[in-house]
Protein backbone atom coordinates (compact mmCIF):
# COMPACT_ATOMS: atom_id res chain seq x y z
CA UNK A 1 0.00 0.00 0.00
CA UNK A 2 1.35 2.96 -1.03
CA UNK A 3 1.39 5.76 2.46
CA UNK A 4 -0.68 9.00 1.86
CA UNK A 5 1.22 12.84 2.88
CA UNK A 6 0.41 12.31 6.09
CA UNK A 7 1.80 8.89 6.86
CA UNK A 8 4.57 8.60 4.83
CA UNK A 9 6.39 10.22 7.72
CA UNK A 10 5.19 7.61 10.25
CA UNK A 11 6.15 5.24 8.29
CA UNK A 12 9.85 6.56 7.56
CA UNK A 13 10.26 7.36 11.51
CA UNK A 14 9.35 3.59 11.90
CA UNK A 15 11.68 1.77 9.13
CA UNK A 16 14.25 4.47 10.66
CA UNK A 17 14.02 3.14 14.46
CA UNK A 18 13.34 -0.31 13.72
CA UNK A 19 17.18 -0.14 11.67
CA UNK A 20 18.71 1.56 14.93
CA UNK A 21 16.58 -0.29 17.45
CA UNK A 22 16.71 -3.78 16.41
CA UNK A 23 19.42 -3.96 14.16
CA UNK A 24 22.42 -1.85 15.23
CA UNK A 25 22.42 0.58 12.74
CA UNK A 26 23.44 4.45 12.58
CA UNK A 27 20.79 6.90 13.50
CA UNK A 28 22.86 9.53 11.59
CA UNK A 29 23.63 7.29 8.77
CA UNK A 30 19.89 6.02 8.45
CA UNK A 31 18.42 9.68 8.49
CA UNK A 32 21.02 10.75 6.21
CA UNK A 33 19.26 8.12 3.36
CA UNK A 34 15.59 7.95 4.27
CA UNK A 35 15.08 11.46 4.37
CA UNK A 36 15.83 11.94 1.00
CA UNK A 37 12.71 10.46 0.03
CA UNK A 38 10.85 13.65 1.66
CA UNK A 39 10.88 16.49 -0.53
CA UNK A 40 8.72 18.94 2.72
CA UNK A 41 11.10 19.73 4.70
CA UNK A 42 8.44 20.04 7.78
CA UNK A 43 8.14 16.36 7.28
CA UNK A 44 11.66 15.88 7.30
CA UNK A 45 11.26 17.86 10.27
CA UNK A 46 8.76 15.28 12.11
CA UNK A 47 10.74 12.19 11.52
CA UNK A 48 13.94 13.66 13.11
CA UNK A 49 11.75 14.70 15.90
CA UNK A 50 9.92 11.07 15.88
CA UNK A 51 13.39 9.47 16.25
CA UNK A 52 14.97 11.50 18.27
CA UNK A 53 12.37 11.20 21.29
CA UNK A 54 12.03 7.88 21.05
CA UNK A 55 15.75 7.36 21.24
CA UNK A 56 15.81 9.96 24.61
CA UNK A 57 12.71 8.34 26.25
CA UNK A 58 11.89 4.96 24.72
CA UNK A 59 12.34 3.76 28.54
CA UNK A 60 8.63 5.51 29.38
CA UNK A 61 7.16 4.49 25.79
CA UNK A 62 8.39 0.29 26.40
CA UNK A 63 7.19 0.85 30.33
CA UNK A 64 3.92 1.02 28.64
CA UNK A 65 3.96 -1.40 26.05
CA UNK A 66 5.22 -3.69 29.00
CA UNK A 67 1.70 -2.79 31.51
CA UNK A 68 -0.76 -2.74 28.80
CA UNK A 69 0.15 -5.67 26.65
CA UNK A 70 -0.71 -9.44 27.83
CA UNK A 71 2.49 -10.60 26.66
CA UNK A 72 5.82 -9.28 24.97
CA UNK A 73 5.80 -8.66 21.49
CA UNK A 74 7.74 -11.42 19.42
CA UNK A 75 10.81 -10.68 16.87
CA UNK A 76 8.70 -11.09 13.92
CA UNK A 77 6.92 -8.03 15.20
CA UNK A 78 9.64 -5.35 15.77
CA UNK A 79 9.06 -3.13 13.43
CA UNK A 80 5.59 -3.23 15.05
CA UNK A 81 7.54 -2.64 18.38
CA UNK A 82 9.28 0.74 16.90
CA UNK A 83 6.09 2.37 15.11
CA UNK A 84 4.53 1.93 18.63
CA UNK A 85 7.19 4.19 20.07
CA UNK A 86 7.04 6.18 17.26
CA UNK A 87 3.02 6.72 18.02
CA UNK A 88 3.63 7.28 21.33
CA UNK A 89 6.20 10.19 20.83
CA UNK A 90 3.98 12.37 19.12
CA UNK A 91 1.71 12.04 21.83
CA UNK A 92 3.85 13.01 24.49
CA UNK A 93 6.53 15.15 24.20
CA UNK A 94 6.22 15.63 20.97
CA UNK A 95 2.16 16.73 21.25
CA UNK A 96 1.09 16.55 18.20
CA UNK A 97 -3.18 16.93 17.68
CA UNK A 98 -4.08 13.54 19.07
CA UNK A 99 -6.54 12.73 16.41
CA UNK A 100 -3.89 13.27 13.45
CA UNK A 101 -1.11 11.60 15.44
CA UNK A 102 -3.54 8.21 16.10
CA UNK A 103 -5.17 8.30 12.74
CA UNK A 104 -1.82 8.44 11.37
CA UNK A 105 -0.22 5.95 13.27
CA UNK A 106 -2.88 3.54 12.46
CA UNK A 107 -2.49 4.11 8.41
CA UNK A 108 1.16 3.22 9.10
CA UNK A 109 0.75 -0.01 10.23
CA UNK A 110 -1.66 -0.76 7.09
CA UNK A 111 1.12 0.95 4.63
CA UNK A 112 3.70 -1.55 6.70
CA UNK A 113 1.32 -4.30 5.58
CA UNK A 114 0.37 -5.05 9.25
CA UNK A 115 -3.12 -4.22 8.62
CA UNK A 116 -4.42 -6.88 10.89
CA UNK A 117 -2.43 -5.25 14.04
CA UNK A 118 -4.00 -1.93 13.10
CA UNK A 119 -6.94 -2.30 15.83
CA UNK A 120 -3.91 -3.04 18.24
CA UNK A 121 -2.25 0.18 16.88
CA UNK A 122 -5.31 1.78 17.65
CA UNK A 123 -6.34 0.70 20.93
CA UNK A 124 -3.02 1.15 22.58
CA UNK A 125 -2.64 4.72 21.27
CA UNK A 126 -6.30 5.51 22.47
CA UNK A 127 -5.05 4.11 25.88
CA UNK A 128 -1.77 6.62 26.26
CA UNK A 129 -4.56 9.35 25.14
CA UNK A 130 -6.80 8.55 28.28
CA UNK A 131 -3.71 7.21 31.03
CA UNK A 132 -0.83 9.23 29.75
CA UNK A 133 2.26 7.51 29.34
CA UNK A 134 4.55 6.55 32.22
CA UNK A 135 7.69 8.87 33.79
CA UNK A 136 10.69 7.48 33.48
CA UNK A 137 13.56 7.89 36.63
CA UNK A 138 16.05 9.78 35.87
CA UNK A 139 18.94 7.80 33.45
CA UNK A 140 16.20 4.84 32.97
CA UNK A 141 17.27 5.18 29.13
CA UNK A 142 20.95 4.70 29.85
CA UNK A 143 22.72 0.85 30.13
CA UNK A 144 23.40 0.20 34.06
CA UNK A 145 27.07 -0.01 33.54
CA UNK A 146 26.84 3.64 32.11
CA UNK A 147 24.84 5.12 34.70
CA UNK A 148 26.88 3.59 37.05
CA UNK A 149 30.01 5.24 36.13
CA UNK A 150 28.01 8.66 35.57
CA UNK A 151 26.92 8.34 39.40
CA UNK A 152 30.56 7.26 40.29
CA UNK A 153 32.63 10.17 38.30
CA UNK A 154 30.01 13.10 38.86
CA UNK A 155 28.19 12.24 42.17
CA UNK A 156 26.48 15.27 42.82
CA UNK A 157 25.46 16.63 39.11
CA UNK A 158 24.75 12.79 37.87
CA UNK A 159 20.52 13.71 37.81
CA UNK A 160 21.37 16.83 36.08
CA UNK A 161 23.57 14.87 33.57
CA UNK A 162 20.58 12.14 32.82
CA UNK A 163 18.19 15.15 32.18
CA UNK A 164 20.41 17.28 29.71
CA UNK A 165 21.07 14.42 27.76
CA UNK A 166 17.63 13.67 27.12
CA UNK A 167 17.02 17.23 26.12
CA UNK A 168 16.92 18.68 22.85
CA UNK A 169 20.16 20.82 22.37
CA UNK A 170 19.89 24.39 20.77
CA UNK A 171 21.61 25.03 17.53
CA UNK A 172 24.96 26.77 18.02
CA UNK A 173 26.47 28.68 15.11
CA UNK A 174 30.30 30.00 15.01
CA UNK A 175 30.32 33.05 12.80
CA UNK A 176 33.45 33.23 10.22
CA UNK A 177 35.06 36.74 11.63
CA UNK A 178 36.93 36.67 8.36
CA UNK A 179 33.79 37.79 6.47
CA UNK A 180 32.08 39.56 9.46
CA UNK A 181 31.53 40.45 12.63
CA UNK A 182 29.92 38.41 15.51
CA UNK A 183 27.17 41.22 15.73
CA UNK A 184 26.66 41.80 12.57
CA UNK A 185 25.95 38.19 11.36
CA UNK A 186 23.22 38.73 14.55
CA UNK A 187 21.57 41.56 12.67
CA UNK A 188 21.23 39.58 9.97
CA UNK A 189 19.78 36.72 11.70
CA UNK A 190 17.39 38.94 13.32
CA UNK A 191 16.29 40.69 9.83
CA UNK A 192 15.50 36.97 8.70
CA UNK A 193 13.42 36.54 11.40
CA UNK A 194 15.68 34.24 13.37
CA UNK A 195 16.09 34.63 17.38
CA UNK A 196 20.07 34.71 18.31
CA UNK A 197 21.51 35.32 21.71
CA UNK A 198 25.48 35.61 22.44
CA UNK A 199 27.86 34.54 24.77
CA UNK A 200 30.18 37.20 25.94
CA UNK A 201 32.99 34.73 26.44
CA UNK A 202 32.78 33.02 23.13
CA UNK A 203 33.70 35.86 20.68
CA UNK A 204 32.82 33.86 17.08
CA UNK A 205 29.31 31.95 19.24
CA UNK A 206 25.99 32.80 18.79
CA UNK A 207 23.26 30.72 20.28
CA UNK A 208 19.48 29.33 18.67
CA UNK A 209 17.46 28.09 21.33
CA UNK A 210 15.02 27.09 18.59
CA UNK A 211 17.02 25.56 15.79
CA UNK A 212 15.93 26.35 11.97
CA UNK A 213 17.02 24.54 9.24
CA UNK A 214 20.61 25.24 8.22
CA UNK A 215 19.77 26.10 4.25
CA UNK A 216 17.75 28.84 5.87
CA UNK A 217 20.63 30.87 7.42
CA UNK A 218 22.20 33.93 5.65
CA UNK A 219 25.30 33.51 3.94
CA UNK A 220 25.62 29.74 4.90
CA UNK A 221 26.65 28.16 1.73
CA UNK A 222 29.32 31.49 1.03
CA UNK A 223 31.10 30.71 4.19
CA UNK A 224 29.57 33.46 6.50
CA UNK A 225 28.63 30.81 9.31
CA UNK A 226 29.07 27.17 10.25
CA UNK A 227 27.81 24.86 13.02
CA UNK A 228 29.55 24.45 15.82
CA UNK A 229 28.74 23.64 19.89
CA UNK A 230 29.37 26.33 21.92
CA UNK A 231 32.11 23.61 23.72
CA UNK A 232 33.44 22.77 20.55
CA UNK A 233 34.00 26.57 19.68
CA UNK A 234 36.52 26.62 23.24
CA UNK A 235 38.65 24.12 21.55
CA UNK A 236 40.75 27.32 19.41
CA UNK A 237 40.78 29.32 22.84
CA UNK A 238 42.08 26.66 25.16
CA UNK A 239 44.60 25.90 22.01
CA UNK A 240 45.78 29.99 21.69
CA UNK A 241 48.33 29.04 18.96
CA UNK A 242 50.60 31.92 18.18
CA UNK A 243 50.14 33.98 14.98
CA UNK A 244 52.03 31.77 11.85
CA UNK A 245 52.58 28.80 14.28
CA UNK A 246 53.17 25.45 12.89
CA UNK A 247 49.55 23.67 13.93
CA UNK A 248 48.50 19.80 13.63
CA UNK A 249 45.20 18.88 14.29
CA UNK A 250 45.67 14.93 14.51
CA UNK A 251 41.64 14.26 13.89
CA UNK A 252 40.52 16.62 11.97
CA UNK A 253 37.27 15.58 9.94
CA UNK A 254 34.40 16.79 9.58
CA UNK A 255 36.86 20.16 9.89
CA UNK A 256 35.34 22.50 12.48
CA UNK A 257 37.45 22.73 14.40
CA UNK A 258 40.51 22.90 12.00
CA UNK A 259 38.38 25.64 10.23
CA UNK A 260 37.70 27.87 13.61
CA UNK A 261 41.70 28.15 13.97
CA UNK A 262 42.23 29.55 10.12
CA UNK A 263 39.03 31.82 10.21
CA UNK A 264 41.13 33.09 13.58
CA UNK A 265 44.63 33.31 11.86
CA UNK A 266 45.17 32.48 8.23
CA UNK A 267 48.70 32.76 8.45
CA UNK A 268 48.64 29.37 10.65
CA UNK A 269 50.39 26.31 8.90
CA UNK A 270 47.94 24.14 9.36
CA UNK A 271 48.48 19.77 8.92
CA UNK A 272 44.81 18.10 9.09
CA UNK A 273 44.80 14.27 9.66
CA UNK A 274 42.19 11.75 9.53
CA UNK A 275 42.40 8.48 9.28
CA UNK A 276 39.19 8.05 7.09
CA UNK A 277 40.22 9.66 3.62
CA UNK A 278 36.11 9.96 2.95
CA UNK A 279 35.76 11.44 6.50
CA UNK A 280 38.90 14.12 4.95
CA UNK A 281 37.05 15.26 1.88
CA UNK A 282 34.56 16.60 4.47
CA UNK A 283 37.43 18.99 5.97
CA UNK A 284 38.46 20.13 1.92
CA UNK A 285 34.89 20.49 1.60
CA UNK A 286 34.58 22.62 5.17
CA UNK A 287 37.68 24.57 4.28
CA UNK A 288 36.54 25.42 0.41
CA UNK A 289 32.96 26.73 1.56
CA UNK A 290 34.50 28.90 3.63
CA UNK A 291 37.03 30.09 1.67
CA UNK A 292 39.89 29.17 3.98
CA UNK A 293 42.74 28.40 1.24
CA UNK A 294 45.99 28.97 3.08
CA UNK A 295 48.75 27.15 3.89
CA UNK A 296 47.27 24.32 4.77
CA UNK A 297 47.74 20.30 4.29
CA UNK A 298 45.35 17.41 4.61
CA UNK A 299 46.82 14.24 4.49
CA UNK A 300 44.57 10.68 5.45
CA UNK A 301 46.90 9.12 8.06
CA UNK A 302 46.88 7.18 11.31
CA UNK A 303 47.84 10.11 13.64
CA UNK A 304 49.38 7.41 15.77
CA UNK A 305 51.79 6.00 13.19
CA UNK A 306 53.71 9.20 13.13
CA UNK A 307 56.53 7.03 11.24
CA UNK A 308 54.08 6.94 7.85
CA UNK A 309 53.05 10.64 7.85
CA UNK A 310 55.65 12.61 9.60
CA UNK A 311 58.61 14.55 8.18
CA UNK A 312 60.28 15.88 11.53
CA UNK A 313 59.94 18.96 11.38
CA UNK A 314 58.01 20.01 15.08
CA UNK A 315 54.82 21.78 15.51
CA UNK A 316 54.56 24.44 18.08
CA UNK A 317 50.96 23.25 18.33
CA UNK A 318 49.04 19.98 17.96
CA UNK A 319 45.52 19.76 18.63
CA UNK A 320 44.78 16.29 19.55
CA UNK A 321 40.39 15.93 19.57
CA UNK A 322 40.42 12.36 20.47
CA UNK A 323 37.96 9.44 19.82
CA UNK A 324 36.02 8.49 22.46
CA UNK A 325 32.74 7.34 24.02
CA UNK A 326 31.06 10.42 23.40
CA UNK A 327 29.21 10.72 26.29
CA UNK A 328 29.18 14.22 26.17
CA UNK A 329 27.04 14.54 23.53
CA UNK A 330 24.12 12.14 24.10
CA UNK A 331 21.49 14.46 23.37
CA UNK A 332 23.07 15.33 19.57
CA UNK A 333 23.46 11.22 19.03
CA UNK A 334 21.04 9.66 21.62
CA UNK A 335 21.85 6.44 19.83
CA UNK A 336 25.29 6.23 21.70
CA UNK A 337 23.24 4.24 24.33
CA UNK A 338 22.09 1.47 22.26
CA UNK A 339 25.54 0.77 20.70
CA UNK A 340 28.40 1.65 23.33
CA UNK A 341 29.66 -1.28 25.04
CA UNK A 342 31.49 -1.34 28.28
CA UNK A 343 34.48 -3.30 26.83
CA UNK A 344 34.32 -0.11 24.07
CA UNK A 345 35.84 2.20 27.35
CA UNK A 346 39.00 -0.57 27.22
CA UNK A 347 39.64 0.07 23.65
CA UNK A 348 39.08 3.57 23.54
CA UNK A 349 41.59 4.42 26.52
CA UNK A 350 44.42 2.42 25.12
CA UNK A 351 43.71 4.42 21.52
CA UNK A 352 43.80 7.50 23.47
CA UNK A 353 46.95 6.66 25.14
CA UNK A 354 48.58 5.51 22.03
CA UNK A 355 47.83 8.85 20.18
CA UNK A 356 48.95 10.60 23.40
CA UNK A 357 52.04 8.87 23.33
CA UNK A 358 52.99 9.26 19.45
CA UNK A 359 51.90 12.74 18.89
CA UNK A 360 53.93 14.16 21.87
CA UNK A 361 57.05 13.57 19.89
CA UNK A 362 55.95 15.62 17.31
CA UNK A 363 55.94 18.90 19.37
CA UNK A 364 58.10 21.10 19.86
CA UNK A 365 60.19 22.04 22.97
CA UNK A 366 58.41 24.53 24.40
CA UNK A 367 55.17 23.49 22.42
CA UNK A 368 51.84 22.64 23.68
CA UNK A 369 49.55 19.77 23.20
CA UNK A 370 45.56 20.63 23.40
CA UNK A 371 44.12 17.50 24.77
CA UNK A 372 40.44 16.97 24.02
CA UNK A 373 37.26 14.64 24.35
CA UNK A 374 33.69 15.31 23.83
CA UNK A 375 33.43 12.57 26.90
CA UNK A 376 32.20 13.10 30.68
CA UNK A 377 33.85 9.88 31.49
CA UNK A 378 36.56 10.48 34.05
CA UNK A 379 38.49 6.98 32.63
CA UNK A 380 38.94 8.90 29.02
CA UNK A 381 39.82 12.37 30.61
CA UNK A 382 41.58 13.52 33.78
CA UNK A 383 42.80 10.02 34.62
CA UNK A 384 44.04 9.19 31.08
CA UNK A 385 45.99 12.69 31.23
CA UNK A 386 47.21 11.77 34.94
CA UNK A 387 48.88 8.55 33.57
CA UNK A 388 50.29 10.45 30.72
CA UNK A 389 51.94 12.93 32.91
CA UNK A 390 53.11 10.13 34.82
CA UNK A 391 55.36 8.81 32.08
CA UNK A 392 56.53 11.99 30.11
CA UNK A 393 58.72 13.41 32.28
CA UNK A 394 58.98 16.58 30.09
CA UNK A 395 55.01 17.19 29.98
CA UNK A 396 53.24 19.49 32.17
CA UNK A 397 50.09 20.78 32.90
CA UNK A 398 49.00 24.57 31.99
CA UNK A 399 46.11 25.81 33.96
CA UNK A 400 42.58 26.74 32.17
CA UNK A 401 40.23 28.76 34.10
CA UNK A 402 36.48 28.55 34.01
CA UNK A 403 35.64 29.54 31.17
CA UNK A 404 36.44 25.26 30.34
CA UNK A 405 34.31 24.24 33.01
CA UNK A 406 34.72 22.65 36.23
CA UNK A 407 38.36 21.69 37.53
CA UNK A 408 38.59 17.84 36.89
CA UNK A 409 42.52 16.76 37.43
CA UNK A 410 44.63 18.87 35.73
CA UNK A 411 42.13 19.81 33.08
CA UNK A 412 38.55 21.05 32.67
CA UNK A 413 35.17 19.34 32.61
CA UNK A 414 31.97 20.80 30.70
CA UNK A 415 28.99 18.93 31.04
CA UNK A 416 26.24 18.32 28.84
CA UNK A 417 23.52 21.58 29.25
CA UNK A 418 25.63 23.31 31.12
CA UNK A 419 25.71 27.36 29.00
CA UNK A 420 24.04 25.28 26.88
CA UNK A 421 26.66 23.48 25.92
CA UNK A 422 27.81 19.93 25.06
CA UNK A 423 29.71 18.06 27.62
CA UNK A 424 33.67 18.51 26.66
CA UNK A 425 37.05 18.15 28.30
CA UNK A 426 40.58 20.31 27.35
CA UNK A 427 43.75 19.47 28.79
CA UNK A 428 46.56 21.63 28.06
CA UNK A 429 50.23 19.80 27.72
CA UNK A 430 53.29 22.06 27.60
CA UNK A 431 56.57 20.87 26.68
CA UNK A 432 59.74 21.35 28.48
Amino acid sequence: MKPTVGTQPRVIATRVLDAVLHNGRSLKAELATSLKQLPDPRDRALVEAICFAVLREGARFDAALAAWLPRPLAKRDRELHALMLAGFAQLDPIGLPPHAAVAATVEAARVLGRQHQSGLVNALMRRALREGLPVAEAGAQWPQWLRARIEHDWPGQSDAIFAASAQAPPLWLRVNRRQGACDDYREQLQQAGIEATSDPDLADGLRLDTPVPVATLPGFADGAVSVQDGAAQRVADALAPAPGARVLDACAAPGGKSAHLLERDPTLRLTALDIDPTRLRQVRETLDRLQLDGNTELRAADAADIDNWWDGSAFDAVLLDAPCSATGIIRRQPDVLLHRRESDLTALARTQAALLDALWRTVAPGGVLLYATCSILKAENATQVDAFLARTPDATAEPLDARFGHASGVGRQRLPGEDGMDGFFYARLRKA
